[in-house]
């Protein structure tokens, strides 16, 4: 077990992974320290936040000082990943490192590639875009590095996340329009079932990766819930709302269109396959080990709707 009294350092914590970090390392009344470029609050009672500069190695080593366990939880626009994620990485390693913590990893399913079953951890890497291949080489540098006994690490995964504090294609295209009572959009096909990861429920994951030594060395899939269409999600919020069903669906022409506008949008269509075809994620093996329980859909709409509310 990691040293629970020590600090849990929570890298890129105004991310929506990282926010959703701090606030359950605070329900369990874990000492936690947010870092991120402008570690601009509010944050919950008792949160260190610190402002650091991740591409600055002396930066990193100093956040993670004194720390039981790091997460990094750190995200940067598409059109950044290729020169900026791998020099984070390096930097995170040897923080992380130097405080002799536990590393635990946020990923995504980027590195699999279009398949045609459900992905567990074993599944074979056939990225064969550049996101995809870029997230593959970062698992292997992460745990060569915990191969070569330079720092323990645990890489958690999630796929498409929604909830409170998410900047995700869920709550955007959504969640938000149905609050506003505008028409919700799905990318890709509105009947292929998609596994949708809940932020709060990811964070409870990543706390028992980070804590638990049977997780280090490994790749983990948090556990998710049950895939759902797009169709099935969108009814559901604005069932929630109170409101008939309002839909559109975003083929490949619309997203072509659009990213000649949205460069976000035009890297995004990489990974439309996500969408137009089945996209499940297993995750059997977080379950068989530390045991799972997950927020139901309905309730993670209930709870995402009210945050935003608040927040409005």
């Amino acid at each position: 077990m990691a040293d629970l009294a020590g600090w849990h350092v929570v890298l890129g914590a105004t991310g929506g992974a990282g926010r959703a970090l701090v606030a359950e390392l605070v329900r369990q009344g874990r000492r936690v320290r947010a870092v991120s470029r402008r570690a601009t609050g509010p944050w919950p009672k008792g949160v260190e936040a610190v402002s650091a500069d991740l591409l600055q190695s002396e930066d990193v080593r100093k956040v993670c000082r004194d720390a039981a366990v790091v997460c990094h939880a750190a995200n940067v626009p598409y059109s950044q990943w290729q020169g900026v994620l791998p020099a984070i990485a390096d930097n995170v390693i040897t923080g992380a490192s130097a405080a002799d913590a536990v590393l635990v990893v946020v990923d995504n399913l980027y590195m699999y590639g279009p398949l045609s079953g459900p992905m567990t951890e074993e599944t074979l890497r056939r990225a064969s875009g550049s996101k995809g291949q870029l997230r593959l080489r970062l698992e292997e540098t992460f745990l060569a590095a915990h191969a070569s006994r330079q720092v323990g690490v645990a890489i958690g995964r999630g796929s498409d996340f929604y909830g409170p504090q998410a900047n995700s294609a869920v709550n955007q295209l959504v969640i938000t329009p149905a609050l506003r009572v505008n028409t919700a959009s799905w990318i890709g096909s509105l009947d292929a079932p998609h596994t949708l990861t809940y932020l709060p429920d990811f964070a409870r994951g990543l706390i028992t990766l980070g804590t638990n030594a049977r997780a280090w060395g490994e790749v983990w899939h948090i556990p998710s819930g049950p895939p759902v269409t797009g169709r099935t999600l969108i009814t559901e919020v604005y069932e929630e709302l109170g409101q008939l069903p309002r839909m559109r669906r975003l083929g490949r022409g619309m997203m072509m269109v659009a990213g000649l506008f949205n460069r976000q949008i035009r890297e995004a269509r990489e990974v439309l396959y996500q969408f137009e075809q089945p996209f499940v994620m297993d995750a059997s093996k977080f379950e068989q080990v530390f045991g799972a329980t997950f927020t139901p859909l309905r309730e993670g709409i209930r709870q995402t709707l009210s945050a935003l509310r608040s927040a409005s």
